[in-house]
This record gives C-alpha cells, sequence and structure tokens, in this order.
C-alpha cells in the first residue's frame, strides 16, 4: 500500500500519530525540509511518536521516513488534475471536460499502480507463468475481460492461458491443476469463497498460484504463492464503474506480459515474424502469394 494512503486510512495509529500524520498530508511540499524536533514541534507532540509513527509505517527511523514523503511531494507537483474514481465526472459536465477527467483517472490509476509494483515479486509471478505447462485463469465480471485480452497477448509467444471460470466448469478446471500448472487469480475485492477454498486446495497441493487484488487485507493473499497487491481510491459498490481497479489491472497484465516476451525477446521476434507472414501472405493467407 503506498505511503499516502496508509497515512490517510491510519489504520492502528494512536490520536497523537493521527496527529502527526494529517500535518503531513497537509504540509507535504515543507516536510522533506523539516527535521524531526520542528515536526514534533508544530504538531504538539513528541520526538519519540514521530519516530513511531514512521516504523508504523514501515520505515526503520525518520530519515527514510522523510525520504518516502518527499517522493510523495515530488509526484503531487506533477500529477495531473485529481478525479475521484468513483465519480470522475458529473451530469453537467461538457463532452470535453468528461474526456479530460477519464484521461487524467487513467494516467492517475496507472501512476498509482506503478508506485505500488514489487520487482522481486514481478519476477518470482513471472519466473511461475514461464515455469508452467498450463495456465489457469480465474476471474469474473469486468475482471474477465481483462483476462481476455491478457490470454489473446499469451497466444503470440506460444502460452496458451485456460479461462477457468468459462462456462462455469472452473470447479472442474481447479480440480485438474497439477503442481506444473499455475492458477492466476484476478479479483479486486478478492472476497469470492470459492476462490478461498481454490487456493487452499492449491496450497496443500503444491500448486503455483498468482493473485492480482486491489484489497490489501484479503484472506486471500497468505494463500497464494504470489500476490501482487494495488490498492484504488475505488468503493466496493457505490461508484459509476470499476475505471481504476479495470486500468490497474489491465498495466499489470500488461507488464507480466511484457516481461515474459523479454525473458526471449528475439527468437520470440523471430517466431511472431514467421508467423506473420504465414498468415498475410503465405499458406494461411486468403491470398497467398504465388512462388
Amino acid at each position: 500500500m503506498l505511503l499516502s494512503d496508509k497515512l490517510r486510512l491510519q489504520t492502528d495509529l494512536t490520536n497523537t500519530e493521527k496527529r502527526i500524520a494529517d500535518y503531513i498530508l497537509r504540509n507535504l511540499a515543507t516536510i522533506p525540509a523539516i527535521n524531526v524536533a520542528d515536526l514534533a514541534k508544530n504538531t504538539y507532540t513528541s520526538h519519540s511518536s514521530v519516530i513511531r509513527l514512521a516504523k508504523k509505517m514501515g520505515y526503520e527511523g525518520f530519515r527514510d521516513f522523510r525520504i518516502a514523503i518527499s517522493e510523495i511531494a515530488h509526484s503531487e507537483l506533477y500529477r495531473t488534475d485529481p478525479v475521484d474514481a468513483n465519480f470522475p465526472f458529473l451530469p453537467q459536465d461538457s463532452t470535453k471536460t468528461i474526456a479530460k477527467k477519464i484521461a487524467d483517472l487513467t494516467i492517475n490509476s496507472v501512476q498509482r499502480t506503478q508506485a505500488q509494483l514489487d520487482e522481486q515479486v514481478l519476477d518470482a509471478a513471472v519466473a511461475l507463468l514461464v515455469k508452467a505447462e498450463r495456465i489457469f485463469l480465474f476471474a469474473q465480471g469486468d475482471s474477465q475481460i481483462r483476462a481476455r485480452s491478457f490470454q489473446n497477448k499469451l497466444v503470440k509467444i506460444n502460452k496458451f492461458l485456460i479461462i477457468a471460470d468459462e462456462y462455469a466448469d472452473e470447479d472442474w478446471n481447479a480440480a485438474s491443476l497439477t503442481s506444473k500448472d499455475c492458477a492466476l487469480f484476478i479479483t479486486y475485492r478478492a472476497k469470492v469463497p470459492q476462490y478461498d477454498r481454490m487456493l487452499k486446495h492449491f496450497l496443500n497441493e503444491n500448486i503455483p498460484s498468482i493473485l492480482l487484488t486491489g484489497n490489501h487485507r484479503s484472506s486471500l493473499i497468505p494463500l497464494a504463492t504470489q500476490s501482487i497487491v494495488a490498492t484504488q481510491e475505488e468503493m466496493d459498490f457505490l461508484k459509476v464503474s470499476t475505471f481504476s481497479s479495470q486500468v490497474a489491472f489491465e498495466y499489470i497484465l500488461d507488464t507480466l506480459f511484457s516481461l515474459l516476451y523479454a525473458k526471449n525477446f528475439q527468437q520470440n521476434l523471430v517466431d511472431f515474424k514467421k508467423k506473420n507472414g504465414w498468415i498475410e501472405h503465405g499458406s494461411l493467407s486468403e491470398n497467398p502469394l504465388s512462388d
């Protein structure tokens, strides 16, 4: 989860720590130049309270904490106009305004997701996909649309993904996986009881699994072999559409595909040119070139 989100959510913080967090969010531009003593003085707290907050946010001390805040302040200077992820436009907005707001929301969602990605987690997930003989993808609703796009891309590099939730055969598909396969789950809320049962089964049978979610508190996370978590400012139900979450999933899946492609870049390029030749003007073309 992003540091800015932790400071806003204030989970498990004392009233004193909440006061410091609120001050930081209101004064992002000045925090990079402040020291512990001044921050404590300005928030009517103590040196130890500031340090405790830094550690609760996941940092060894105030110096690392301040560097992270500096990065937030810098990104705020160059970000696009803030847009409500749940209601990004108003009924009185013009066509041009709505188009601009959706563009800004898309950019913000990708940047927010990129800031949360962990290089080691991505590499580990790609390693599981590379090794897998078969990839079964579990996704419902809007997320299954993202899954189909990912499926289409993988065909280009000879990876054939199976949409496990198709035709309501997900239980049989889940029962068919072996330790040589990999299960990929895409679910923003990650509150699907059926997925909980499946992941427990996969864990017991040593079947690799990857979870893409926007819920950092999901009970599914510890069950998956690798979890990629990217939170968005999107509510569960009260919203126009799943704009942010689906942009995030599309971006993550595109990143995974790119990493997979890069693993064997030259051979993938050679294969693509050969297959494209067959389709465009070879034996698979409607109008093949004569010898």
